[in-house]
């Protein structure tokens, strides 16, 4: 049987963020968790089903492989080695909620060395420079490790003093009936540490905010939509813990003249109605900075393509290009003059269907189905 999609499963939208979607996640997972439902297959089929939609899409990374390809991208040793979630993303699952609602975790203590969250950054440059590549610098406001603290957030020369509700362990016990609970320290939030002299300049939070400049580079024959990385460019941890990622989502202006398609380019081009009856030639620009010449054979239609070797965008990792495709318009002259009106009236007048093949035809056709309609 095939999997359900993992928005659906989650009831969520596709476009859901991190809070919301973990929002969702907490309620069906404190729906279908088997201690809730003993002896229901049912209820733990769901539970699993629920826990391992959670686990691809609370990740970054394999949110952004499953929204591309589906479940496809982690079958046959895809992403991450495997389908779904493995033994140890169920056991991951089941320590969320055990966190979030019994404050599990079996004694577990925080360090409070949180990672920092991932960062996005919408970075749009022109079909030029995705054809030539480019270094590009970026300024990005983000949360950085305090310096006069390190990120510890105590004053310099001072040290976080042991929590004096937890001692120290950073989780607490509460007896509730026949049980007893236990929950992670309301006083240090699970670090077992307190700051009793908190730095002055980040107020006690490891980290303050700065605008950062930071260099990107963008390689030859970038497509629309690429997702860029930068590992540990994101917002700086809290108390000192490592950073997060920095995603460049990248998108591309709409271009003047050309249409863009794989590593191929299409241009529309107008050509006059004696170019296309007489033939000729025109020149066309092009993405390298130099021109193209095209030469038009006599009797040309409009729609008729013209393929240009190697004039198209580069294909990253290679040494080839693409493809230029100029389509040509055959452009009906306006403002005629009084013996342009005469000299293309006298034209029609001695014309034949061999000079119009192709309307001559259409009216042929339409004429034998009209009659074979009233027949």
């Amino acid at each position: 049987m095939s999997k359900r999609d993992y928005y659906e499963v989650l009831g969520v939208a596709r476009e859901v963020d991190d809070k919301a979607l973990k929002s969702a996640y907490r309620k069906l997972a404190m729906k279908y968790h088997p201690d809730r439902n003993p002896g229901d297959d049912e209820a733990e089929a769901s539970f699993k089903e629920v826990s391992e939609a959670y686990e691809t899409l609370k990740d970054p990374q394999k949110r952004a492989a499953y929204d591309r390809f589906g479940h496809a991208a982690f079958e046959n040793g895809g992403f991450g080695g495997g389908g779904g979630a493995g033994p140890g993303d169920f056991a991951s699952s089941m320590a969320d909620i055990f966190d979030e609602f019994f404050g599990g975790g079996g004694g577990r203590r925080s360090s409070g060395r949180e990672r920092g969250a991932d960062l996005r950054y919408n970075l749009e440059i022109s079909l030029e420079e995705a054809y030539e590549g480019k270094s590009v610098e970026i300024e990005v406001p983000t949360s950085v490790t305090c310096e006069p603290c390190s990120g510890s957030g105590a004053k310099s020369g001072t040290r976080p003093s042991t929590c004096p509700t937890c001692g120290g362990a950073g989780r607490v016990r509460a007896a509730q009936g026949f049980f007893t609970m236990e929950r992670t320290c309301p006083t240090c939030q699970g670090r077992g540490e307190i700051i009793t002299d908190p730095c002055d300049s980040c107020g006690g939070t490891g980290r303050t905010t700065k605008d950062r400049t930071l260099s990107v580079n963008i390689p030859s024959g970038i497509e629309d939509g690429t997702r860029i990385r930068l590992s540990g460019e994101g917002e700086a941890g809290a108390r000192g813990g490592p950073a997060g990622d920095l995603y460049i989502f990248l998108s591309i202006r709409p271009h003047e003249f050309f249409q863009r398609d794989g590593a191929d380019i299409f241009c529309r081009v107008p050509i006059s109605m004696t170019t296309a009856a007489l033939g000729g030639q025109f020149e066309v620009p092009a993405l390298d900075g130099n021109t193209a010449r095209v030469k038009v054979p006599e009797s040309t239609q409009t729609g008729k393509q013209f393929r240009l070797r190697g004039k198209g965008m580069p294909i990253m990792r290679s040494s080839q290009k693409g493809d230029m495709y100029i389509q040509v318009a055959v452009e009906t002259p306006t403002k005629l003059t009084k013996r342009q009106k005469e000299l293309l009236a006298e034209f029609e007048g001695e014309s034949s269907g061999e000079n119009h093949p192709e309307s001559t035809g259409f009216f042929a056709k339409a004429k034998d189905f009209l009659e074979n309609f009233k027949a």
